[in-house]
């Protein structure tokens, strides 16, 4: 497949990054020093140019290429560009956004704009936050078969009951299975002995009531959390408490700016607005912020997100999660002490990247970056694993996939060797990035 990528920032530059292995790439950026460096580092054609100019576009060969990514840090440009490409070509056009009010405007009208696919920066960060909440323990969560399969990632503290267990030992849940373990630079397909060790990345697939009870095996005194406490009303953090809302959730949002706290107040029927500065720690102690299970910061910077969430481990908040703008000082926030980073346009990366990928199934998932996957496919009458039990046809997949659940007429059906396969079933599989074209190819 030949890929237009548009804008070689953080986001466009990952994609780029993610599909060059296996796709024909072309990224074009207004500035010269980046095109250059694209041009030594990957595996890509570079151009030095304006997006929205449809020369620009032609000399990138938008006219024989089969997708058109819109990556720049501009929404307005990013439609723009996808509306003159359709003038001139077919290409599948995806925009990046960051304010969701352009999502819902396309949402009414799959297509407006030119643009055949959306995604909104802000609210993949806000579902991101929330998934993650779900599950107290969870460094990653995902859903597959309309909600009856869920995919977690778990990191195994010193301290859990499950460190230094077998794998077998571990397993006392009727629908889990432990697709795989990541420990440093490996990644391991658990067999029943494998040890899981302190550190260990482990990643199940299963019902959600199942992986929730694996949450609370992994680490017994966390819970499904009470008091979730937002720092910032940016649009990040409104979309988070409006979707905790829907959850049941009653969250507290703090918000310096007097106008916005209002507004917040009248869009968040089931959420306390205090309007005061989250850093304030007089304020923090006062409202008892200290005793709350999760506080989220939301802020405008990353220096103020990091500073709010140290400063509420410190008064005594169990589990921070802090919105990182720069991907690169995620794995620095998490490093000193904050509990969860979760980066926006990493999360917006990935979420285009999976799509390229979901073309060929139903749903995918990337693992830790980009070095796994977890991918739904239906399977029809004509594949050659239908109509076979799991053990049969195992042997003659990629080395290293997993068959993690089955999803049939709307119930789980958790795999074993002699469960066999129909078509119109939903398998969610497990696969090292390295062997997914070679594993679709087999089924």
């Amino acid at each position: 497949m030949r890929v237009v990528i548009v804008g070689a920032g953080e986001v466009g530059s990952s994609i780029a990054a993610s599909l060059a292995d296996s796709h024909d790439v072309v990224v074009i950026d207004n500035d010269a020093s980046i095109v250059d460096e694209l041009t030594y580092d990957q595996d890509v054609l570079a151009i030095n140019g304006d997006g929205t100019d449809l020369e620009v576009l032609r000399e990138a060969g938008i006219g024989e290429s089969d997708m058109l990514i819109a990556s720049t840090d501009n929404d307005e440009t990013n439609i723009v560009i996808c509306g003159t490409a359709a003038v001139c070509c077919d290409a599948f056009t995806i925009a990046r956004v960051k304010r969701p009010q352009f999502l819902r405007t396309w949402e009414q009208s799959r297509g407006a704009f030119g643009v055949d696919f959306m995604v909104c920066t802000d609210l993949l960060a806000a579902q991101t936050i929330v998934g993650v909440i779900g599950l107290p323990t969870a460094q990653d969560v995902d859903t597959f078969a309309d909600g009856l399969v869920q995919m977690a990632e778990f990191e195994i503290p010193p301290e859990s009951p499950v460190a230094n267990q077998t794998v077998s030992e571990a397993d006392r849940f009727d629908s889990l299975t432990f697709a795989a373990i990541i420990r440093d630079a490996e990644i391991v397909i658990p067999s029943g002995e494998t040890t899981i060790r302190p550190g260990d990345e482990v990643v199940v697939i299963g019902s959600p009531d199942s992986a929730r009870k694996f949450s609370a095996a992994i680490s017994p005194e966390e819970s499904r959390p009470q008091d979730v406490v937002i720092v910032g009303g940016s649009e990040i953090g409104f979309q988070v408490a409006r979707l905790l809302e829907q959850r049941g959730f009653k969250p507290r949002l703090v918000e310096r700016d007097p106008d916005r706290a209002r507004w917040l107040a009248e869009q968040l029927p089931g959420t306390t607005v205090l309007e005061s500065d989250a850093t304030d720690q007089s304020f923090l102690e006062r409202e008892r912020i200290g005793d709350a299970d999760v506080l989220l910061a939301t802020l405008d910077n990353d220096q103020q997100n990091l500073l709010a969430t140290l400063l509420a481990k410190r008064l005594g908040v169990d589990r921070t999660v802090a919105v990182v703008d720069t991907g690169a000082f995620a794995d620095l926030f998490e490093a000193v002490g904050v509990d969860v980073a979760v980066s926006p346009r990493e999360a917006t990366a990935e979420e285009i990247t999976r799509f390229t990928r979901a073309r060929r199934a139903e749903n995918v998932s990337l693992i830790d970056g980009d070095r796994a996957e977890v991918m739904e496919v239906e399977i029809d009458a004509g594949s050659a694993v239908a109509g076979r039990a799991i053990r049969e046809f195992v042997p003659e997949l990629p080395p290293g996939v997993v068959v993690g659940a089955i999803a049939r007429g709307g119930e789980l059906i958790t795999p074993r060797g002699d469960t066999v396969v129909e078509p119109g079933d939903h398998v969610v599989l497990f696969a090292d990035t390295e062997v997914v074209d070679a594993l679709t190819a087999a089924i």
